[in-house]
């Protein structure tokens, strides 16, 4: 038997066969694939899981995809950082970061629903494939197509920072930047799509796509110790990430992997100048309003995000809350994650670090209550963003004397 039945729209619950499509014909609704619980739930535990291999695949029964892996046979299971020195300065005691910005092998979260995506493009007979991106996904797509023999198109906003574009070029895909914001971009690329037959992961096989990321939520449970945490704070761009990894804690606790349920509360987390789904949040408002990004996050800078409404929704079902900050506190997030737990994030990072800070400020957290942060992306991605904050080198001659002289200056850090 499949372990997938077809798919569902979300809106109107309009039934269609598993194909490459993502939205309803009716009603214009995105799509979901069904899963086959009947299927699913004799053959998983956790003897089985944690008998699988130590990437995300140990999860290959929970994902939308029928055979084995196709490309990232090696992505996930990224580390869980239990973060002392973090946790310290924000007044909590069981902060802990999930760490994706070491995952493999682009350095973000994305390479969990790339591998999921292509997996499925392989089975559905495509042997091009595609996307919009931010930097991010662009990375992932070129480096998975490449292992997998796949030919590919990346389309990127002309303005993207210089290390994802150079991490995108150098795995042989064709690059194409275009004049515009990223909702240009992808507006652009759902109609290439429909001429070229291309599969665009992030479009074509978004429901696909969008189900790699509950492998973020699975993981976290099970480092817990098969328990869901508290809080959760995750960035929000197109808004599936966050949806994805409680729709995750939710399918454990459905097959009797988790020892508390899901207590868990999800807290959306934006730039200023982007953030669409969290004002609509915090004004409590029925839908998001678009906005025109305007924000040194560029990876989180979508001002249409196609998922908002369910971000949204997550959020409030959760009982969480949203928050964003400013470009000048991005970059105290990246200096502040870097400096008390060694972790180079990007600029999305840095927006999850501060709005982590200022909910804690708000009072959202007990002292005790056990926190994760979601740090989606490398720091060397985006060195753009702290150039010129982080100040410079001593430079000294290669003598004792010179170093007695700068170490009695006020120059260099005095470490504690």
């Amino acid at each position: 038997m499949p372990k997938t039945l077809g798919m569902r729209c979300r809106e109107c619950g309009e039934e269609y066969p598993l194909s490459p499509i993502h939205v309803c014909e009716l009603c214009f609704g995105p799509l979901e694939v069904i899963m086959n619980w009947e299927e699913i739930a004799p053959r998983v535990s956790r003897k089985s899981i944690q008998a699988g291999p130590p990437s995300m695949w140990r999860y290959h029964d929970l994902l939308p995809v029928e055979g084995p892996p196709c490309v990232g046979h090696n992505v996930g299971f990224t580390p869980l950082v239990k973060a002392e020195r973090l946790g310290k300065k924000l007044g909590l005691n069981n902060l802990y970061i999930k760490n994706d910005a070491v995952n493999h092998p682009t350095l973000s979260f994305k390479d969990r629903v790339v591998a999921t995506a292509l997996t499925k493009a392989r089975e559905f007979g495509f042997d091009t494939v595609a996307c919009a991106s931010t930097g991010n996904l662009a990375n992932s797509v070129a480096a998975h197509a490449a292992e997998g023999g796949f030919k590919a198109y990346i389309f990127i906003p002309s303005d993207l920072e210089q290390g994802k574009v150079l991490g995108t070029l150098v795995y042989g895909a064709n690059v194409l930047a275009v004049k515009g914001n990223y909702d240009e971009v992808n507006r652009l690329c759902a109609e290439a799509g429909g001429k070229y037959g291309w599969a665009f992961v992030n479009i074509t096989l978004r429901p696909y796509y969008g189900d790699g990321s509950k492998t973020f939520g699975y993981e976290i449970a099970e480092q817990l110790g098969w328990r869901a945490p508290d809080h959760i704070v995750v960035p929000c761009a197109g808004g599936s990430l966050i949806s994805k990894i409680y729709k995750g804690l939710n399918e454990m606790n459905r097959l009797g992997l988790l020892e508390n349920g899901v207590p868990t509360r999800m807290y959306a987390a934006q730039a200023t100048g982007c953030s669409p789904i969290t004002t609509a949040i915090q004004t409590n408002a029925e839908v998001f309003r678009p906005q025109k990004p305007n924000t040194i996050a560029k990876s989180i800078a979508i001002g249409n995000p196609a998922d908002g409404y369910v971000a949204m929704d997550t959020v409030r079902k959760s009982a969480g809350w949203a928050a964003d900050v400013t470009d000048d506190e991005v970059i105290e997030g990246i200096k502040l994650l870097g400096s008390t737990e060694g972790i180079f994030t990007e600029t999305a990072g840095g927006v999850t670090v501060m709005v982590t800070k200022k909910l804690a400020e708000q009072g959202r957290f007990g002292a005790d209550d056990l926190v994760v942060i979601a740090i989606t992306g490398n720091g060397l991605k985006t060195q753009e963003a702290v150039q010129g904050h982080l100040g410079a080198p001593v430079l000294i001659q290669p003598n004792l004397d010179a170093l007695d002289q700068a170490l009695q200056t006020d120059k260099l850090l005095q470490v504690v």
